[in-house]
C-alpha cells in the first residue's frame, strides 16, 4: 500500500487508496455504455459486433492503464462517441471506404498524434489557447454532460419542429431518474463518501427490481479474442487522396476533443497551474495516441479521453490509481459483460447531470462585460451541447476570438499559434 501511495502520490494529492478505487468504479459505470454502443455503431459499417466489443474493452483498458501509470491522471479513455459515428456513416457509408481501410486512417492518425505529443507541439498548441476559452471549455463540457444525461434519463427527447422537447414525465423511468438526481445531489451536499457511486448502484438495483430495466440473465461470459478485426488493416489505399482527407478529419477532431476534455476535467480536478496549463499534458496525450493506435490494430475507431472522467474526479479521484481501476474494470468486463452492460442509462444519467451542474462554477470566473472574450467563450459553451461536440465548441471559440480581436484592433494580443490554429480550422472546415 505504501508503494502505491508513493508511486501515485496519493497522499500528496489529498486522497487515499479507497477513494481512488471508488472513483474508478464510478467513472467506469458512467462510461461502460461504450461496451455495447460502440459495437452497435461499428457493426453498421460491416464489422463483427462481437469482435468490436472485445476490441473496445481492450483498447480502453490499454489506453486508460497508460494514462494512470505513465501520466498519473484519473482520466479514462475509450473509443470516442462521435468519432465512431463518423467512422461508420461519414467514412464507410458516406465515402464508400471499406472498414479495413478506415482502420488504416485511424492507425495513421494515432501515429501522427503520437509524434505531436512526443515533440510537445500539442501541449504548446493547447497552452496558446486563451484563458477565456479554457474557462468556457469546462462550462461547456458541463452542459454537454447535462444534455447526455437528459437524453439518457428521458428528460429530453427529439421533436420534428423544435429539435428537442420535454420527455414524458409520467414515464416511471424518467421519474426514477429524477429521484436519482435529487438523491445524488443530496448525498453530495451531505458529503457522503461514494455519493455518485451509491446513486448509480441504487438506481440500477431499483430499475432491476421494478422491471424498468432487464436484470442480467447471467453474470459471467467467457470472452474470446477478436477473430476478424484483429490486424485487419488494409494498406492498399494508403496514398489515396480520400484516405488522407479521412486521416486529417480524425486528427483534428481527436486533437480538440481530447484537449477540451483534458482542460475541462483537469480544471475540475485542480490539475491546471496558474496559467491554465496542464503539467504533464504530453504524457496524457501520449496515452490517448497509444490507445488510438492499439485500438486500430484490435479493430475499433479512435480512442479518446472521456468527459465521464469528471464523475470519478467529483467522487474524489486525484491520481492515476483511479485510471488503473477503470482499466482493470474494462478487462474484467470481458468476463462480466452481461452484468456491466445491464446498468441502465437511467442510473448513470443523473450522475452526469449533477456533475454537469458542478462544472458550471467555472462560468463565474469570466468577465462577461469584456465582450471580446465573452462572445468567444459563450460560443464555446453553447456549441458543445448544441452541436454535440467538444471539438466544434472549441473551433467556434478559437475562430471567433481571433476575428473579434482583429476587428477591435487587438491583433497584437493574439498568440502566434492562435493565428495558425484559426487559419487551419477555417481551412479544414472549408475544405470539408
Amino acid at each position: 500500500m505504501n508503494a502505491l501511495n508513493r508511486y501515485f502520490k496519493i497522499s500528496e494529492r489529498g486522497s487515499d487508496i479507497s477513494t481512488e478505487i471508488r472513483a474508478g468504479f464510478t467513472t467506469f459505470l458512467t462510461m461502460s455504455y461504450i461496451l455495447f454502443v460502440n459495437p452497435q455503431i461499428l457493426s453498421l459499417a460491416g464489422m463483427p459486433a462481437n469482435d468490436v466489443a472485445i476490441a473496445t474493452a481492450l483498447a480502453a483498458a490499454i489506453a486508460t492503464l497508460i494514462m494512470g501509470v505513465f501520466a498519473n491522471f484519473p482520466f479514462a479513455l475509450a473509443p470516442g462517441m462521435g468519432l465512431n459515428a463518423y467512422f461508420t456513416f461519414g467514412v464507410v457509408k458516406g465515402m464508400g471506404v471499406d472498414w479495413q481501410v478506415a482502420l488504416v486512417a485511424v492507425f495513421i492518425e494515432g501515429l501522427i498524434f503520437m509524434a505531436l505529443a512526443m515533440t510537445g507541439v500539442r501541449t504548446k498548441l493547447i497552452n496558446a489557447i486563451p484563458h477565456c476559452i479554457k474557462i468556457a471549455t469546462m462550462t461547456g463540457i458541463g452542459l454537454f454532460l447535462a444534455i447526455i444525461g437528459f437524453q439518457g434519463a428521458g428528460l429530453t427527447v427529439d421533436h420534428p419542429a423544435t429539435l428537442v422537447t420535454l420527455g414524458n414525465l409520467h414515464d416511471p423511468k424518467v421519474l426514477l431518474a429524477l429521484v436519482g438526481i435529487v438523491l445524488i445531489a443530496a448525498l453530495i451536499v451531505k458529503e457522503v463518501k461514494g455519493a455518485i457511486l451509491i446513486g448509480i448502484v441504487g438506481l440500477t438495483l431499483a430499475a432491476w427490481v421494478t422491471g424498468l430495466s432487464p436484470a442480467p440473465e447471467s453474470i459471467v461470459a467467457w470472452p474470446s479474442l477478436p477473430k476478424e478485426t484483429f490486424m485487419a488493416l488494409d494498406f492498399s489505399q494508403i496514398f489515396n487522396a480520400t484516405l488522407i482527407t479521412v486521416v486529417i478529419a480524425f486528427l483534428f477532431v481527436d486533437i480538440f476533443d481530447t484537449a477540451g476534455t483534458l482542460m475541462g476535467v483537469g480544471r475540475l480536478g485542480g490539475f491546471l497551474n496558474k496559467k491554465g496549463e496542464l503539467p504533464g499534458a504530453d504524457r496524457a496525450f501520449m496515452a490517448d495516441a497509444t490507445g488510438t493506435t492499439a485500438g486500430s490494430l484490435l479493430g475499433t475507431s479512435t480512442v479518446t479521453t472521456y468527459i465521464e472522467s469528471a464523475t470519478g474526479i467529483e467522487e474524489g479521484g486525484r491520481t492515476g490509481l483511479t485510471a488503473v481501476t477503470v482499466a482493470a474494470l474494462f478487462l474484467l468486463a470481458l468476463f462480466f459483460t452481461p452484468l456491466f452492460t445491464s446498468v441502465p442509462a437511467l442510473a448513470t444519467a443523473p450522475a452526469l447531470i449533477v456533475v454537469g451542474a458542478m462544472m458550471m462554477s467555472a462560468a463565474r470566473e469570466m468577465d462577461w462585460s469584456k465582450l471580446e472574450d465573452g462572445v468567444p467563450a459563450f460560443l464555446t459553451i453553447v456549441a458543445m451541447p448544441f452541436t454535440y461536440s467538444i471539438a466544434h465548441g472549441i473551433t467556434l471559440g478559437v475562430i471567433s476570438y481571433v476575428l473579434i480581436y482583429i476587428l477591435v484592433g487587438k491583433s497584437r494580443e493574439i498568440h502566434p499559434l492562435m493565428w495558425i490554429l484559426a487559419a487551419a480550422l477555417v481551412a479544414y472546415h472549408g475544405f470539408l
